[in-house]
């Protein structure tokens, strides 16, 4: 399965907010990797999925996980990102496509990428 074919899957508002963010991640993440790994969507800086892993889109009954792996790391202002149970690991819970916030968002993933690349 494909990240298109996961999406393609999605009940509608779930899969808007995942059109929307794939091209947010794709500006944000240049050359960045991405697969399905372990069932959902992930961008990675490596040649494989899971090789340092930046980001994951993963959809349940009525939201959008948008999560980053080294999240607790980013600095936001915002507030969104809220620390996950993994070490590292934090996540924003989007329920409709007015949710995502691109330029928010693209700051996190750099944020991220550059965690990455370091």
């Amino acid at each position: 399965m494909s990240i298109d074919d996961y999406l393609a899957g999605l009940a509608g508002p779930l899969r808007e907010i995942g059109e929307k963010l794939t091209p947010i991640i794709a500006a944000a993440l240049p050359g960045a990797t991405g697969a399905m790994w372990h069932g959902h969507p992930v961008w990675g800086l490596g040649d494989r999925p899971g090789q340092r892993p930046v980001c994951l889109v993963k959809a349940y009954g009525s939201y959008v996980t948008f999560g980053l792996w080294r999240g607790q790391e980013i600095t936001d202002p915002s507030g969104r990102l809220i620390p996950s149970a993994r070490t590292m690991m934090a996540a924003v819970k989007l329920r409709d496509v007015a949710d995502v916030d691109p330029a928010l968002f693209s700051d996190w993933l750099r944020a991220a990428a550059q965690m990455e690349e370091a």
